[in-house]
């Protein structure tokens, strides 16, 4: 059965060639991705996600490199694409970093991640979408009224209401 051998051979050779295309080190692809995650434990979550922008600027460069060379339009689409992901990443990146260097509040911890949180008004109201201390003003937008019965972490995103926030401050982090 020649033509069933033909159809399983070339169904192989696509799939290869896919996982070697998004085990490729460039964000977003899951090669980047598991780059990051790497880099991470060593750099943290800002510069991890830096390093991996700009492993990713170098990598879509060749990729419209090889795009331009063999006229392929639809490789050259998916470059843009990937471009825009990078410049995103790096642009998170950066807000990671300046958010990381803001000065932690006191008193308060995640039950989570045990992380204190960032001073300022960087929780923004669901209903009049002005910023706010969620801290401050426990969990009270001051600007509509409205209650928020949880808080989010930036850290680790997880939601948790305020009161197991200030018990959490006296605990240890986890190892």
């Amino acid at each position: 059965m020649p033509d069933a051998y033909l159809f399983v051979m070339t169904l192989w050779y696509i799939n290869t060639a896919l996982f070697v295309f998004n085990m490729l080190p460039i964000f977003p692809l899951d090669g980047g991705q598991i780059l990051r995650s790497l880099l991470w434990f060593v750099f943290g979550r800002a510069r991890s996600l830096m390093i991996v922008s700009s492993i990713g600027f170098i990598g879509v460069a060749a990729l419209i490199g090889l795009a331009v060379l063999e006229q392929n339009l639809i490789l050259g689409g998916i470059c843009v694409l990937i471009l825009l992901s990078c410049w995103g990443g790096l642009m998170q990146a950066r807000a990671l970093a300046r958010i990381a260097k803001i000065p932690r509040r006191n008193g308060f911890a995640c039950p989570i991640c045990k992380i204190a949180p960032p001073q300022g008004a960087l929780w923004v109201c669901g209903k009049c979408r002005k910023p706010f201390d969620t801290f401050e003003t426990q969990g009270l937008c001051p600007n509509c009224g409205v209650q928020y019965s949880v808080t989010s972490c930036p850290e680790c995103g997880s939601l948790q209401p305020i009161s197991e926030w200030i018990s959490s401050a006296n605990v240890p982090p986890k190892l």
